[in-house]
């Protein structure tokens, strides 16, 4: 199609999007590891749930596993980097019997859950998990507690039919990457069958950067044709921006992680398409998504921001000798 027959289209680009402040964190430490002790640099699990991410850092030198006893031998002096999501107590522990040098680059505001839930075990009640089974931050979080301390809730279904090993309070935190939403539901299921045995969180557990995407969807959702999310099929966040989308009014709303996966056949005829992120997906594939629209429509970015976020979590001591470059990130944020 000639250039001037492009059909014109509206790009609705939220804002804020993509990387949060802990993610960022996160592949800086694997990247500044890198940097300072060399090759191979050890990363527990996906250090976030992105493939692209993910094999950028290996094409740096990261050697991904799932296990510390993955390690070779001859290794064992190699760093080791702990993922974002947050571990059990049971993993700095196991890597301190190995001897093994580890950074851990859980999210402070992961970190501010597991203390949160310690803070309800130590005053005596049992903790109520609101999240995903098999998540690792859901993991990570119950793996702060002994077994039976904790319980996990995943619907409001669940809720209404828990019933607490003792008769003791009652306290919750949820995993921060849930849907607001959803999260309210299971959380006055809770407070109607519990009532002042059940006890909040002294913070929010939702993270702001989870909010804060999702509100921005909210805002740029009502009328779109089309409504792409950029993430991985395993990341929570991502997924709950695609249901934020249909929810908020957007006629059909899809979780790509690269250009080359949209539907280009079934994307039909469309005036206003809506774009945002997930928390681990960087800027480069937005960059890459809007130019693959700008080859097939005539395209108008708008911008639909919420928020301006400022936060930035430092990296720890042991690695912040080290000059971090905007090349050294060129490969997940672009020429930004």
């Amino acid at each position: 199609m000639a250039e001037f027959e492009k059909k014109p289209l509206t790009i609705r680009l939220c804002g804020p999007r993509g990387f949060c402040a802990g993610v960022d964190r996160a592949i800086q430490i694997v990247v500044l590891a890198l940097k300072k002790y060399g090759a191979p640099v050890y990363v527990r699990h996906e250090i976030v749930h992105n493939r692209y991410v993910v094999e950028g850092l290996q094409e740096r030198g990261a050697v991904f596993i799932e296990e510390l006893h993955e390690i070779p031998e001859d290794h064992k002096d190699a760093p080791v980097v702990f993922s974002a999501h947050g571990v059990p107590k049971s993993v700095p522990a196991d890597a301190r019997e190995r001897n093994l040098f580890y950074l851990d680059a859980t999210c402070p505001l992961v970190s501010k859950v597991h203390k949160q839930a310690m803070r309800h075990q130590r005053l005596g009640r049992h903790v109520l998990l609101i999240g995903h089974a098999g998540h690792p931050e859901v993991i990570g979080t119950m793996g702060q507690l002994a077994e039976g301390d904790v319980s996990l809730v995943e619907t409001v279904e669940e809720a209404q039919r828990f019933t607490p090993p003792t008769d003791v309070e009652l306290g919750y935190v949820t995993q921060t990457t849930l849907s607001v939403e959803d999260t309210a539901g299971i959380i006055r299921a809770l407070e109607d069958r519990f009532g002042e045995k059940l006890h909040a969180p002294a913070a929010e557990s939702i993270c702001y950067a989870t909010t804060n995407r999702q509100d921005a969807v909210k805002a740029a959702a009502p009328g779109s044709d089309l409504f792409l999310v950029v993430g991985a099929p395993n990341s929570s966040n991502s997924r709950r921006l695609v249901e934020v989308a249909e929810r908020a009014g957007a006629a059909r709303a899809l979780l790509v992680q690269r250009a080359s996966e949209i539907p280009w056949e079934d994307v039909g005829d469309i005036s206003v398409l809506g774009l945002s992120a997930g928390a681990s997906a960087p800027e480069i594939i937005v960059d890459e998504i809007i130019a693959s629209f700008k080859e097939r429509f005539d395209v108008k970015v708008e911008l639909a921001i919420t928020a301006e976020e400022t936060e930035n979590f430092p990296v720890m001591r042991a690695i912040r000798d080290v000059e971090l470059t905007r090349a050294d990130m060129a490969f997940v944020n672009g020429s930004r």
